[in-house]
């Protein structure tokens, strides 16, 4: 009844269709985002068919011998048919250990999407990974997140911040000048982290030429025009806002620049979406929070969900 194909990019059509209709896709899994990177993981992404249909899909890579879903992604598990049942995803899980047994692999590597991503519910594949394998929590990142028909209301520092920036003739727009965000981004990660973007300027602007609507970059200026912080916010999906990226210089800080900028965002310009995720807090698969950064998040309402790392062998 079904079978495992390994994708090739003859079937790119096909998966980006696939994905307009499946229960728990997301931007992410768009053949144009995830290739963006291709010549840094070896791809072996899977589609599996049902009675010549395509059912499922799992964007993978693989690295010695070891089988991710995927390395170059946040999350990655099996996207899935809103068609399919408990008992479906549990065959559609051993076929693919199967084949990847078949190919020489013996670890998988497995990041299920998170829920709030689901466009109706879809965790048949944790049912699955308990079933038919060893599976193991290897890391647990904490993202931040916003149901946007029941907030939180902001920390009185948020309230503070805004006021602030008002005073200050503070203003937001959408803008394209990714180059200015760039600059104060790669100062802020170099100065606190002494690290640099997943993204570089030119891969984050290749990817929002690609996804114009879905990949968009919001800021904060000062009266005289100087951007002061800013956030790349990806459209995940028809009900899901996600924050890729946030960063303000010291003069942004002091004048409250991301407390105006996210108060418009979270309350206007995105208020009719349910979820408005803020992103990980965590670092080295979780066992490191980064407690200023969850502050401010969890300072504009939000709360924990859970970015898992499952491994298992073959």
């Amino acid at each position: 009844m079904f079978e495992v194909k390994k994708y090739t990019p003859y079937d790119k059509d096909v998966w980006n269709r696939f994905l307009l209709t499946a229960k728990n896709a997301t931007l992410l899994f768009e053949r144009d985002y995830m290739d963006y990177h291709s010549d840094r993981f070896h791809d072996h992404s899977l589609m599996i068919y049902r009675k010549g249909q395509l059912y499922g899909l799992i964007p993978g890579n693989v690295s010695d011998n070891v089988f991710y879903s995927h390395q170059g992604l946040t999350y990655g598990g099996i996207v899935m048919s809103r068609k399919a049942s408990a008992v479906d995803v549990i065959e559609m899980f051993r076929l693919i250990n199967e084949h990847l047994k078949s190919e020489g692999i013996i670890k998988v590597v497995y990041k299920p999407t998170p829920y709030i991503y689901h466009d109706v519910p879809a965790q048949e594949d944790l049912y699955a990974l308990f079933r038919l394998t060893d599976a193991r929590i290897i890391g647990r990142q904490i993202s931040s997140t916003i149901y946007l028909d029941n907030k939180i209301k902001f920390v009185e520092s948020r309230k503070s911040g805004i006021r602030k920036a008002v005073r200050n003739g503070v203003t937001i727009a959408r803008t394209e000048d990714f180059d200015a965000f760039w600059e104060i981004l790669e100062s802020n990660l170099q100065n606190k982290y002494e690290v640099r973007p997943v993204h570089s300027i030119n891969e984050i602007k290749l990817l929002a030429g690609r996804f114009p609507g879905r990949i968009r970059l919001y800021a904060a200026f000062s009266e005289d025009g100087r951007m002061l912080g800013a956030t790349v916010i990806y459209i995940i999906n028809s009900k899901v806002i996600h924050t890729q990226y946030i960063s303000a210089s010291l003069e942004g800080k002091e004048l409250g620049a991301l407390d105006v900028l996210f108060e418009y965002l979270i309350n206007d310009e995105f208020k009719e979406y349910s979820v408005f995720d803020f992103g990980q807090s965590t670092e080295q698969k979780g066992t490191v929070l980064n407690e200023n950064l969850i502050f401010q998040k969890e300072g504009f309402g939000g709360r924990g969900v859970l970015y898992d790392i499952y491994e298992y062998n073959l």
